[in-house]
């Protein structure tokens, strides 16, 4: 298929248009070994171990609701035969009725807002259904996970011009939003890991990870994008521009999306670990989504980030410029491989620079650094990160 994303990259960088086509289709033969036929469900990871001989052993391990409604959210966007080669025979519409059905049992806020999300995209006649199970976990009013806060704004700006919108998805809408935007730290771009107080223990409460920033800042674009009138909604759109324009600004010099983040000035606290689906879907996907919105265009972070999946500067040998002693991408497994680590036991490094920030934000640790260095690679794929790849080059204005 083509989109304008992958017509940029095309006219801009021919050898990174390669390298995503070559990962789309790396998902798309990947996804089917992540199904699991007898539950009618997608497993909550794949992990891989290599035997003496050096081939690979790829096993399915649990299910995961979330993953599955994801998978769907990227699926979507093939060609009907294509979703069903990637979603056990079934189609998008079809699969997410598989998770509809199984709402009543859900008792996560994140997979109810994911499952309503899947169904508004792809015109599910029970849409109305998934957002009132999503209304009911999230009737409380208490404190949220930002990410979980972030999908149920997504999913009612999905919504939004359904035959289920209305005067009561746009009260819903607007508490979900103002939600987001209060979570911030007077002047920081940057959002906190939970909406409020309670969720995360006091020494680390100001440690916020990237998904806590990738999540938000998307949904604000397309409350922006999905408001009606000229003017849309310039203050959830400045929000996300400058939540993307700080993440954009600590970007690693090898492409890397760092995970830990001070969310009170907007620093970093823990780099590591650097995981793949950050880099080939998740911040092109916010970022692009941002970009369609109206908002700054972040297209050479994009590619930058992107680049890092062969050239994985962590991994190099002899300099920093050499192959990488172990490559992210497998592609006759169908596999990307998770992240590149630090291997430091119990995830001291974050520990210990968590405290370390806590109470002089920027201050770092060096001999952690030193001790343990990011060299190791974790061995596992999960299905979320191909539905975000495909969400990501896939999506927008084909």
């Amino acid at each position: 298929m083509t989109t304008t994303r992958m017509q940029a990259l095309a006219r801009d960088d021919l050898p990174l248009h390669a390298l995503a086509t070559r990962l789309l289709a790396v998902a798309e033969a990947g996804l089917p070994a992540m199904y699991r036929p007898e539950d009618e469900a997608f497993a909550f990871t794949l992990a891989g171990s290599r035997a003496p001989d050096g081939s690979w052993r790829l096993e399915r391990r649990g299910t995961s609701t979330r993953y599955a409604a994801i998978t769907v959210l990227g699926a979507r966007y093939l060609p009907e035969p294509r979703q069903r080669a990637v979603l056990g025979g079934h189609s998008a519409e079809e699969f997410t009725s598989l998770l509809v059905q199984r709402l009543p049992e859900v008792a996560n806020l994140g997979d109810a807002a994911l499952i309503a999300w899947a169904a508004a995209e792809t015109g599910h006649p029970k849409l109305a259904d998934a957002l009132a199970r999503t209304a009911a976990l999230d009737a409380d009013g208490g404190p949220r996970y930002t990410v979980e806060a972030a999908w149920v704004l997504s999913a009612l700006a999905a919504a939004r011009h359904s035959e289920a919108g209305g005067t009561e998805l746009e009260r819903r809408l607007s508490t979900a939003r103002d939600r987001l935007l209060r979570a911030r730290n007077a002047g920081s771009p940057l959002f906190p890991h939970a909406t409020g107080p309670g969720l995360v223990p006091w020494y680390r409460a100001h440690v916020a990870c990237f998904a806590d920033q990738t999540y938000p800042l998307q949904a604000l674009a397309r409350t922006h994008a999905s408001a009606d009138g000229p003017g849309g909604d310039p203050e959830a759109l400045a929000a996300a521009d400058a939540c993307a324009k700080r993440i954009c600004e600590l970007q690693g010099e090898g492409g890397q999306w760092w995970w830990h983040y001070d969310a009170r000035p907007g620093r970093l606290v823990e780099g590591y670990p650097v995981y793949s689906v950050h880099q080939h879907a998740m911040a092109p996907t916010a970022l692009f989504d941002l970009a369609d919105a109206g908002g700054a265009d972040f297209s050479a972070e994009i590619r930058r980030g992107l680049r890092w999946m062969t050239e994985v500067p962590e991994l190099a040998v002899g300099s920093p410029g050499g192959t990488p002693s172990e490559p992210m991408i497998l592609d006759d497994l169908g596999v990307t491989w998770r992240k590149v680590h630090r291997g430091d036991p119990r995830k001291a490094v974050r520990a210990g620079q968590g405290l370390a920030s806590l109470a002089r934000p920027g201050r770092r640790l060096a001999l952690l650094d030193r001790l343990y260095r990011p060299a190791s690679v974790d061995r596992e794929c999960r299905p979320y990160e191909f539905g975000w790849m495909l969400h990501a080059w896939l999506g927008g204005a084909q």
